[in-house]
């Protein structure tokens, strides 16, 4: 007889990917029990393959879905359990910037941050040429910190979470440049993250 037993979901992850980093975060903050697969880039599983040809993490596998972007695994989680209200349910103005900081930082500012991280790659331009591009975005998030601890609401929102591993990452190419910008807003909420539970519970090593 088939198990009636509800099927664990499995996620498939990657520690140090800015994209399994807010999807795990989103999964921990809601509750969501999953079963994590850390994947070796160099060997992924054929059981992840199966599921999702593409190959890349973070893949949430369910028991009648399989979702495959970072931000839909974040969604599916927020569904199920929203404590601290991360979508801002019942402020649409604030729902419209959370969407637009994401769409700026998933595409202009994810291409920026690969050229500044691997500028050897693309000669085209210098280093300092890709990170300068990459700071108008950084100044935007500084400017949105002006008055509040956090980009969009006085509390933690899914534009936080979602933004800041990879703002941590443009940090790391070069920390000693980046905690002497003129971003000091910036590096307090970068830091605040990188001390959160949150933050911790997500990249404990499995």
């Amino acid at each position: 007889m088939p198990s009636s037993e509800p099927v664990t979901p499995t996620l498939y992850s990657f520690r140090r990917c800015p994209y399994a980093m807010r999807a795990r975060m989103a999964l921990g903050y809601a509750g969501c029990e999953v079963e994590l697969v850390e994947v070796s880039l160099k060997a992924k599983p054929a059981q992840m393959l199966e599921r999702s040809p593409k190959g890349t993490v973070p893949v949430l596998v369910l028991h009648d879905q399989v979702l495959e972007q970072s931000l839909d695994i974040m969604h599916w989680a927020l569904a199920a359990n929203d404590p601290s209200d991360w979508l801002l349910a019942n402020d649409p103005g604030a729902r419209q910037l959370i969407a637009e900081l994401i769409d700026e930082n998933d595409n202009s500012f994810k291409a920026d941050l690969d050229r500044y991280k691997y500028a050897v790659r693309y000669p085209e331009f210098t280093q300092e040429e890709y990170r300068q591009r990459g700071e108008a975005f950084l100044r935007r998030l500084e400017s949105l910190l002006a008055s509040r601890d956090y980009l969009v609401a006085a509390h933690l929102s899914l534009a936080d979470v979602a933004l800041a591993p990879f703002v941590r990452q443009f940090c790391f190419v070069d920390p000693d440049w980046f905690w002497q910008s003129p971003y000091p807003r910036l590096q307090a909420w970068l830091q605040r993250f990188l001390a959160s539970e949150l933050f911790i519970n997500a990249m404990h090593k499995r």
